[in-house]
């Protein structure tokens, strides 16, 4: 038997987690059983067993490179010394992050198993330290709707098929100025009221 990972079960498990990805796009995490994944494949339930050993197992499998990924931004944000500098390349990663996996975005933020399944990871953390980036260390209510707006804002924005026909770098560049402008208004411009 090969072992995990090896290069003789790598395409299989490949296999299951575009299938798995696919369904948990449709039906959600909750909604999609590994019979269906399965069936998908075009193999049986123990194929997909002899891949991961539970549904769990293929969530994280997943999930678990974006969740790497949003590590490693909010990780660089105590490297760079530049408040300015801090900013920019944290946006621009977690825009990246988006693009890259536009349709986990969605499954990651707004799927309850995905959530409860994250709460343990060091992701979950990450994002507590990009929202104090992108709030300030005192936030008003105004920098934590702006927060919250753009954090949803952009997950929509990357699934949203009205988007589809723009390019990755069209897509990147209007996300990160309309984002830019809602988390950190021009000087001199008093913010907009209602």
């Amino acid at each position: 038997m090969a072992e995990r990972g090896t290069r003789s079960d790598r395409p299989a498990r490949e296999r299951v987690l575009e299938a798995a990805l696919d369904l948990f796009a449709e039906h959600g995490v909750s909604g999609t059983s590994l019979q269906m994944i399965a069936d998908r494949m075009g193999v049986t339930k123990a194929a997909v067993y002899h891949q991961f050993h539970t549904k769990e197992d293929i969530v994280f499998a997943v999930v678990g490179p974006a969740l790497d990924r949003l590590v490693e931004i909010a990780d660089a944000i105590g490297g760079e010394p530049d408040q300015e500098r801090r900013f920019t390349a944290t946006l621009a990663g977690i825009i990246d992050l988006i693009i890259t996996h536009r349709r986990l975005a969605a499954i990651v933020q707004f799927d309850p198993m995905v959530a409860r399944l994250v709460r343990g990871h060091p992701a979950h953390a990450s994002f507590e330290r990009i929202r104090a980036l992108f709030t300030g260390p005192d936030p008003d209510g105004s920098a934590l709707v702006a927060a919250a707006m753009v954090s949803g804002g952009l997950i929509v924005a990357g699934v949203d098929p009205a988007l589809a026909r723009l390019s990755d770098d069209e897509l990147r560049k209007h996300l990160f100025d309309t984002a830019a402008r809602l988390l950190r208004p021009l000087p001199g411009v008093p913010p907009a009221t209602a």
